[in-house]
Order: structure tokens, then sequence, then C-alpha cells
């Protein structure tokens, strides 16, 4: 009897974790920060940061920063911004660490891609580009590479 407080528990709280899920997707662009997620869902940052990762893979940062890379992936292929326009409108607030994110996850920096992207998805359909061009960890995705025997 005991385990059934315990699994509608776990529910609520997953519940909760997508709620937090959904407010990065929607206010990706705001000032977000862990502690004001987690008032949010009335829990503290600690414990948020903890079941977010349980739930998710990653904590409730990596997964807006990789929300606001993949936005600013999508700006970049336009070609119409610079790397700096691109920066805050997706609501980073300091440009080095935006490049040295975009770095870590694309694998180029913002500049480099911006050039390259604008080639390399021409005449593909923007949901395709958004899918093919999704970041990706470089750890991840080395371990993703097939081998070739």
């Amino acid at each position: 009897m005991s385990s059934k407080p315990a699994s509608e528990q776990h529910l609520r709280d997953l519940a909760l974790l997508r709620r937090v899920r959904d407010r990065i997707d929607r206010e990706y662009a705001r000032p977000l920060d862990v502690e004001a997620l987690a008032r949010g869902v009335n829990m503290s940052a600690g414990h948020l940061s903890r079941q977010f990762r349980l739930a998710y893979g990653e904590s409730p940062y990596s997964y807006l920063m990789t929300r606001r890379i993949e936005r600013a992936m999508a700006l970049l292929r336009r070609g119409d911004m610079s790397v700096t326009e691109v920066c805050f409108a997706v609501g980073c607030s300091a440009l080095g660490s935006f490049s040295t994110r975009f770095t870590e996850l694309v694998g180029m920096p913002p500049s480099a891609y911006r050039r390259q992207a604008a080639s390399a998805t021409a005449g593909m359909p923007p949901c395709v580009a958004k899918q093919v061009t999704r970041p990706v960890r470089n750890r991840e995705a080395r371990a993703a590479q097939p081998q070739l025997a």
C-alpha cells in the first residue's frame, strides 16, 4: 500500500518537470535561472536540478542552453542577423559564453556556422533543416558515429 502514494508523488513530480521543460521551451529568450524555474513549481533549486536530470538526462540550465543554441542555429541559417544580434535575441547576455557554448554543442564557432549553414541547408524545408542541424554534445556525437570495418 505504501508504494501507491510514492507512485502518485512520482507522477506529480513528472508533471511539474514537464511544466518546467515547457516553460523553458516557451520562454528560452527571457532571463531564466534554476531558482526562478524551481519557484514556479514550488521546489528547491537543488531538488529541481536533480529530478530534471533524472527525468531528461541533463540539468535545467543545460536544457535551456540547448534550446537557445537550437534557436540561434535557425537564426544564423537565415543569414540576416549578426552573431551578436543572434546572441541577444536568444536570451544570452554575454557573447563570449554564448560563443563558447555554441562551439561546445555544434562543434564550430557561430561565425563559422553562419558562413557554412546558408549553403548546407539551401533548398531544404525548414522542418527538415531543424532536425538535421539539431545540436548534439560533442561527446555524444563521437559515440554515435558508425564504426567502419
